[in-house]
């Protein structure tokens, strides 16, 4: 059962694409003061679930989460924000229900930080909708709150591929010398990341014309290899004369306003840029439409960057700066002076006053930025899908986004946004996956091997042995860090078969993958979902079911050899070195010391049951699913779902089978 509350007057978000009417009733649970604020009142065992993409486990007991969309690739456990807003929670305990906080603004979430037996929800004004989910379980109440969001987004077949990415594939040479070596290392691969190096000077929907001379028949060549080229769009659009974008912004007026009603300037790749108004529909109907200069060469695929929206900094702000730094360094700084002026330095970039500068169109009303900031990314992506619905309306496009609200899930995927080469971040992308999937994103994933630091080539194993099963399967690096593509690392031939691996499993990933979105499931569900009787599996945070046949307990610790696993049930344990090389073995439930080599992938399948196998391919068009063998139980069977992997609607050539 599913019940709204309102609060105030809520802004329209989206996120809910079904109509509910306001509750009569008070709203259970939760005790509120009219201002905001919201608390619960938690026993011991209670567990929290949810809020998407952020730190901090599986439960979120004892930390405070900001819902604030924020560029912070440095994030350890004391981070509060990350790029995405994903408001939705599950209680379980004395009391199990669902609580969807639909408020685009700041909004706090005190899960017994302050106090431990106190759960504190406070949004920035008292402005916002709430909803109430009661159900037979986790499940289903997932499943009630995914119905009410709308169906998540379905990507082509090809997005399940292997990719390679890196900020610094700075000409076409690059890309090609990527592709011939990852061929010549016999590493499949469907798709290259274009970064920000292809543009001119940073300059949306252009491209280097002496980096990349003939894009178009750069994309070209690489489709003839199965490779498909997915090229970075930012948000601000830099202010030039003469640059068509900007100058067509201007005319148009689809660009965000300061106070005096002027066009807001803030700073980010280019420079001096404009954002545009994502929350006027004529705006996302002009920005949609400028992805056909790239659809035009061949490109079926994109990812939106910058979006929440980063500001590196304004002007105002700069010059303040400056100033009060010129007066810190008049003299001989002491501690207190040194300290102020790292600080008003690190102060430039995403600083929150400079949100609550500029203002957004909607329907005649000028909006405070800051009061919608958490809509900005989403609606982003929701211009460019809907524009490529008009545009290739015969297949779908690849898109995902850093920035994203619940409703996001729609239009596009996320990747978890910039990370490091931790090995805390692993763990950490793990984590996020059950509450990304709770809050409707399915194809997502983590830079593998880390975007930021030097990665090591043991990492990088360890981090393919995990994300070689997450939908989005991307390898990304930033300029400056060490090069990471897979052929520069001495034992090449393990990650080598741990692609081929992945590409054996995409019918497994796939198949469920559709499940979870036709059926409003999730991919990824923690132990305890499935095995609510098991205190055992309530306490467990490093391993996760994938799909209805799968667990997976992938090693994060450095030279680490194996790791220790709770089985919750019997399982098969598969040991695999190579696609045609592996070794099973039942295990009874319980705890258990795993062995597991740098270049083993070990993974368990559930008591009898069984998961499709393909041949490995090159490349997602050479897929086989005609000839797939069953790896698990002997006598088990599986539902496969499979449909062409373009069309718009994957129901329109769905095919259900029994293996």
């Amino acid at each position: 059962m599913i019940k709204k509350y309102v609060y105030g007057n809520p802004f329209p978000t989206d996120a809910v694409v079904i109509e509910i009417e306001p509750a009569a009733d008070k709203l259970p649970f939760f005790e509120t003061d009219n201002q905001g604020g919201f608390t619960y009142s938690l026993s011991e065992d209670d567990i929290v679930y949810g809020l998407g993409e952020q730190i901090r486990g599986i439960n979120k007991r004892g930390w405070q989460y900001v819902s604030w969309n924020y560029d912070n690739p440095n994030h350890q456990e004391d981070t509060r924000s990350l790029y995405g807003a994903h408001n939705f929670i599950i209680v379980c305990g004395a009391a199990t229900f669902g609580a969807f906080f639909d408020y685009a603004g700041k909004m706090e979430f005190d899960i017994g930080y302050t106090k431990r037996s106190v759960m504190q929800i406070k949004a920035a004004q008292n402005d916002l909708a709430v909803y109430i989910i009661t159900g037979e379980n986790e499940k289903d109440i997932v499943k009630q709150f995914r119905e009410i969001i709308g169906r998540s987004y379905v990507p082509p077949l090809w997005a399940f591929g292997y990719g390679q990415s890196r900020w610094g594939y700075k000409n076409e040479q690059d890309i090609r010398a990527v592709a011939e070596q990852y061929k010549a290392a016999g590493i499949p691969l469907d798709s290259i990341y274009l970064d920000i190096d292809y543009m001119e000077h940073y300059k949306d929907f252009t491209v280097d014309k002496e980096r990349f001379p003939d894009l178009k028949k750069l994309v070209k060549d690489m489709k003839t290899q199965g490779i498909h080229l997915v090229p970075i769009i930012d948000a601000g659009v830099k202010i030039e004369e003469g640059y068509e974008v900007y100058e067509e912004g201007v005319r148009g007026n689809y660009f965000c306003k300061n106070a005096d009603s002027e066009d807001f300037v803030g700073a980010v790749w280019p420079g001096r840029v404009h954002f545009p108004d994502f929350l006027q529909s004529e705006t996302r109907k002009w920005f949609g439409k400028k992805y056909t200069v790239l659809t035009k060469l061949g490109i079926d695929g994109f990812w939106n960057d910058m979006n929440e929206p980063a500001i590196f900094y304004t002007e105002d702000r700069l010059a303040d700066t400056c100033a009060e730094i010129k007066k810190l360094t008049a003299g001989n700084m002491g501690i207190n002076e040194y300290f102020t002026f790292t600080g008003m330095v690190a102060g430039l970039n995403g600083n929150m006053g400079d949100y609550d500068k500029f203002y957004h169109n909607v329907d005649g009303q000028m909006v405070k930025h800051s009061d919608i900031h958490n809509l900005y990314g989403m609606n982003m992506t929701r211009s460019a899908f809907e524009a490529l619905q008009e545009i290739c309306p015969e297949k779908r496009t690849l898109f995902f986004s850093r920035s994203s609200y619940i409703g996001a899930h729609r239009y596009g995927g996320i990747w978890q946004g910039d990370n490091k080469s931790w090995w805390s971040h692993i763990l950490q992308s793990m984590q996020q996956l059950p509450a990304l999937n709770m809050a409707g994103f399915l194809f997502i994933g983590s830079d593998t091997g880390g975007f930021g630091c030097d990665t090591t080539e043991d990492l990088m194993l360890r981090w393919l042995q995990y994300s070689l099963f997450t939908p989005l399967f991307r390898n990304h690096s930033a300029d400056g860090t060490r090069e990471q593509e897979l052929y520069r690392f001495d034992n090449v031939n393990a990650a080598a078969e741990m692609i081929k691996i992945r590409y054996s499993l995409i019918p497994y990933l796939y198949s469920e993958f559709l499940k979870a979105a036709l059926n409003n499931e999730m991919m990824f569900k923690p132990l305890a979902f499935d095995f609510p009787e098991d205190l055992t599996a309530k306490q467990v945070e490093d391993q996760l079911l994938l799909g209805n046949e799968l667990m997976i307990a992938p090693v994060y610790k450095q030279n680490a050899q194996g790791r220790y696993v709770y089985l919750p049930e019997e399982m098969m344990l598969v040991r695999m070195q190579s696609c045609n090389d592996y070794q099973t073995e039942i295990l009874p439930q319980g705890h258990h010391y795993v062995n597991i080599a740098l270049n083993e992938l070990v993974f368990f399948i559930r008591n009898q049951r069984a998961i499709p196998f393909a041949q490995t391919a090159e490349n997602t068009t050479q897929t086989d699913i005609h000839s797939l063998r069953l790896l698990g139980y002997s006598g088990s069977s599986y539902v496969l779902y499979w449909d062409n992997g373009s069309s718009p609607n994957p129901e329109d050539s769905l095919t259900v089978s029994t293996l």
